[in-house]
């Protein structure tokens, strides 16, 4: 039990040392993600005027594996974030490390056509 306390204190220290340093404007919105056992979430953030303006749940999302969902994921948001207008983005990626199903996620928007 203390191991898995240990690991999420990591994770929350990595994370706000990140949000430290960045910051979701009108010309640049923040991209943040949020990965749980289940589930696997992103949204577009304007932290100026504290809104979300895109949003997404890979429950709805097709794939067999969560990697596979992720990536789709990454798509399926960035071609919101272009009706929005939105084209480019600052990557928040939550304190958790850049592998896996982050990775996957940021490559299937950078395919859809977000810059970051």
């Amino acid at each position: 039990m203390n191991k898995v306390k240990e690991k999420l204190q990591r994770r929350a220290r990595r994370h706000a040392r990140v949000r430290a340093k960045i910051s979701g404007t009108d010309a640049r919105p923040r991209l943040s993600v949020f990965k749980s056992n289940k589930y696997f979430y992103a949204q577009i953030i304007n932290d100026e005027k504290g809104t979300t303006l895109v949003g997404m749940s890979s429950s709805g999302v097709k794939g067999k594996t969560m990697t596979e969902k992720a990536k789709e994921m990454g798509a399926l948001l960035a071609k919101k974030a272009k009706e929005k207008k939105i084209k480019s983005v600052v990557f928040d990626k939550g304190g958790f490390l850049y592998t896996g199903k982050i990775k996957a996620f940021a490559d299937g928007a950078r395919k859809g056509g977000l810059n970051f």
